[in-house]
């Protein structure tokens, strides 16, 4: 596997005006300690990556979209060559906003949609009228042709709603719904025993392999489950047919599971880059060193890169190379992020002789 960067969330600010139960991100419009990149700085990070690799880069947060200069950042970003994409949680969009959008070279927008009523989308992500902000995002981003993805997170809570979520987004025309496995990170530690079972979850990822079969509309993604991807090999082999992924043009490639540190990353408000958004543990600072730097030589990335290092089910698992298990899962849940996949009930055939 060649460990190239594929995708960059970039938090650009730690500012959001919702309080979702899940997000590692804080809730006020104002933070203490974790100022916001300056622009001309955030022009130098872009500038330090783009003389190294040619990702997409997902503008995050946060609310990206309290920032003034957000849109200077994605022009500028555009203009080095870079796919700028943007993730919103949709409750400040406006006309006005999609016109910038267009203008600063924003290729596709993300949404949160996390139930499909508004009672459980309010619940979950703690603000009222949170619901009504996305639906309303949605029909402007369509009137104006923007591509836009639906990001859905689950738990207990919830769980129940993905089936009335996956129709919600295909009726509000969105291009991709990205279906979120809760990692338990920030705000989402607090969650712990509302965590999906490890049996719903096999179930929920078997109905979304008949799901992704018959759909031919909207691309569709189980995101933080790396085991659907040993699923569709079990499923697809035990009826006999060819599965085949599609994927987004401003995607990964959708190849395998896990590839935090692989071929994604995440940079934080602070410089720091982690293997993905939900890993709390840094490789390196952007501030203090260069992308290329930390992408190739940090210990933490080339560990999560030797799947020889990996230990219990998963290091035994005949699925590693496609799976991997999720490593902050288990950072998460055992403290250890090459430990087992804790979310996941199979065992490997290597086990299950003994």
């Amino acid at each position: 596997m060649e460990f190239t960067p594929k995708w960059i969330a970039w938090e650009i600010t730690r500012r959001c005006n919702l309080k979702c139960i899940h997000c590692r991100s804080a809730s006020e419009i104002e933070v203490e300690g974790h100022p916001d990149f300056l622009t001309g700085e955030a022009f130098r990070v872009l500038d330090d990556i783009v003389s190294y690799a040619a990702p997409v880069i997902v503008l995050s947060g946060g609310e990206p979209l309290i920032r003034k200069d957000i849109f200077d950042i994605a022009r500028y970003g555009t203009e080095k060559g870079l796919r700028m994409c943007l993730a919103t949680n949709g409750t400040l969009v406006t006309d006005e906003i999609c016109e910038k959008i267009k203008e600063s070279g924003i290729r596709i927008v993300s949404l949160s949609l996390d139930g499909s009523t508004e009672n459980v989308h309010d619940d979950f992500r703690n603000q009222k009228g949170a619901f009504e902000g996305t639906l309303r995002a949605a029909k402007v981003f369509k009137r104006h042709g923007i591509e836009f993805i639906i990001n859905s997170s689950f738990t207990k809570r919830n769980q129940e709603e993905i089936p009335k979520v996956y129709r919600l987004a295909k009726e509000l025309g969105a291009t991709a719904w990205y279906m979120f496995m809760i990692v338990p990170t920030g705000r989402g530690e607090e969650i712990m025993n509302e965590l999906i079972s490890k049996e719903d979850y096999e179930e929920i990822l078997e109905w979304h392999y008949q799901m992704e079969k018959d759909e031919k509309d909207m691309l569709v993604r189980p995101t933080c489950a790396p085991h659907y991807y040993r699923v569709v090999l079990q499923k697809s082999k035990e009826e006999g047919v060819k599965f085949e992924k599609r994927t987004l043009k401003f995607s990964t490639g959708g190849a395998k599971g896990c590839i935090a540190g692989q071929l994604i990353c995440l940079i934080d408000v602070d410089g720091n880059v982690l293997p993905c958004s939900y890993f709390p543990k840094p490789a390196g600072n952007i501030r203090k060193q260069s992308f290329k730097d930390i992408w190739e030589n940090s210990e933490l990335f080339k560990e999560l890169r030797d799947f020889k290092r990996y230990k219990g089910r998963c290091g035994s698992c005949e699925y590693i190379n496609v799976c991997g298990g999720c490593r902050a899962r288990a950072y998460s849940v055992y403290g250890d992020y090459l430990e087992e996949e804790p979310f996941c009930n199979y065992i490997p055939k290597r086990l299950n002789k003994k």
